[in-house]
């Protein structure tokens, strides 16, 4: 910069300090300005957006990935990535330490660097070239860690080589060759008959690299969708959570009320006797946390098995959680319970159930504990829509569209089904076994089953009978 450049912008500086604002209160307030919009942005995404909650934390649950918050995704993938590369991939510390300090230091040594007097984007084409590269890449690794796990090893190895194309080598070859040409041929940066030649390295170069992304999104967008935790975040939705859970893992042994004192009906266990988890013995003396631990250990000298992960069960820590919760707010008569929702939408006349809103709640409540594989249940299972439909020893039988002698609809009202074959022996007991369902419960079946058994509740809706009005009385003369 020779002596006439300093003098311009020297003047230039002045002016616009005298034409200028001062720090306070001009800069201060629409520094403030700024931060008051940023905030009441962020106040906003908390209340009418938030986070997804998680299930707390298991150590037995290997099938969670962990991830950082989004900001650091694109190190999280930058690492991952490395660490494909022969040899030097091994060595961790140069991506998690080096490479960022190296970027880092750049940055704090750029005003060192970058003495040109120039602000125009036109003649700042080395900085806007590497700088737009940078971040464009920072911003597609952040889209590739959001992506879905691959199902298979097959698909991880090809999904893997098209990020580390398109997340990495891609961009390390275009900053190469700016680096290279500010090096070498620096006088392509500032004439304009060449300038062209590193910005068309920059765009081709963003073009793979977006290109390469939405190749990778489109192939994890035909990944089977991993089956979502629910997670209960309100009281309600946690006695809930814990009353289906209950009712799955639970009820079985103790009852849908926590008051069988001697063990009926489960093989193994007939005739044990037990203290009912419903009395006070056990919910004033058991802590939260001693509860938890017997359910995720069992009682293996009493015949209970495990349930938790950590020791080969089925229930995470939150599930187990739930299960208390629901234990303590309906049988502990030191907590007040609040308004339980129903366990599905009242039925108008004429209205036809469907199994998407009405049959699986119930299912899930009353049925599944005992018909669900691994259990003595004739083989019929009941936890998926198909399974309720085409199983079971008598699957002819069971469910039969329209007909009210289905054996489905015999075992709930309370009458068993006898063996053809010998009329002294039952084929197939009430159910349930140890309880009656509601009426409106039965309803539900009897409706669902006599309208042909509608899936979706679009299904059912299109099935809907306008009831025939009673015709009014005529009144006598």
């Amino acid at each position: 910069m020779n002596e006439e450049t300093k003098k311009k912008i020297n003047e230039r500086y002045q002016q616009e300090l005298n034409r200028g604002e001062f720090f306070w209160p001009d800069s201060i307030f629409k520094d403030l300005i700024v931060s008051l919009g940023i905030f009441v942005v962020l106040l906003l995404l908390a209340t009418f957006v938030g986070i997804a909650a998680e299930p707390k934390a298991d150590p037995a649950d290997t099938s969670y990935l962990p991830r950082p918050e989004w900001y650091f995704l694109f190190l999280f993938k930058f690492l991952a990535l490395y660490g494909q590369i022969p040899v030097i991939g091994k060595i961790e510390w140069l991506a998690t330490v080096l490479v960022p300090a190296i970027g880092i230091g750049l940055l704090t040594l750029l005003p060192l660097l970058d003495k040109s007097p120039y602000r125009h984007y036109s003649r700042r084409i080395f900085a806007l070239t590497t700088m737009g590269t940078v971040i464009l890449d920072i911003v597609l690794l952040t889209v590739m860690a959001s992506l879905p796990v691959p199902p298979d090893a097959e698909e991880l190895a090809a999904s893997t080589t098209l990020q580390a194309i398109g997340g990495l080598w891609i961009p390390a070859a275009v900053l190469t060759l700016l680096v290279l040409i500010y090096a070498f041929r620096r006088g392509m940066f500032w004439e304009s008959t060449r300038r062209s030649i590193p910005l068309w390295i920059t765009v081709a170069g963003s073009l793979a690299m977006v290109a390469m992304t939405v190749v990778i999104s489109a192939r994890a967008a035909a990944y089977p969708k991993p089956e979502e935790v629910e997670v209960a975040s309100t009281l309600v939705d946690q006695i809930v959570a814990g009353q289906d859970l209950y009712s799955v893992q639970c009820v079985e042994c103790h009852g849908d009320d926590g008051s069988v004192a001697v063990i009926e009906g489960v093989e193994g266990l007939e005739g044990e006797e037990i203290t009912p988890i419903n009395s006070t013995d056990v919910l004033y003396t058991l802590t939260d946390s001693a509860m938890y631990e017997v359910i995720a250990y069992g009682r293996p000298n009493a015949g209970m098995t495990p349930f938790g992960k950590a020791y080969g069960g089925e229930l995470s820590r939150s599930e187990i959680d739930y299960i208390i919760t629901f234990m303590r707010y309906t049988w502990d008569d030191r907590f007040e319970a609040p308004e339980i929702p129903e366990l599905f939408p009242p039925l108008a006349a004429g209205e036809v159930p469907s199994y998407d809103v009405h049959i699986a709640p119930i299912v899930k409540r009353y049925c599944v504990s005992c018909h669900r594989a691994g259990k003595d249940n004739n083989n019929y299972l009941m936890t998926t829509y198909e399974e309720i439909l085409t199983t079971g020893d008598q699957v002819d039988n069971n469910i039969i569209a329209g007909d009210m002698n289905s054996y489905l609809l015999q075992v709930i009202q309370g009458t068993p089904i006898m063996d053809p074959a010998n009329p002294t022996e039952e084929l197939i007991g009430v159910m349930p076994p140890k309880s009656v369902l509601k009426p409106n419960v039965v309803d539900v079946f009897i409706r669902w089953i006599m309208n042909g058994m509608p899936r979706t509740a679009e299904e059912a809706a299109a099935l809907f009978v306008e009831p025939t009005p009673e015709p009014e009385a005529t009144p006598t003369p």
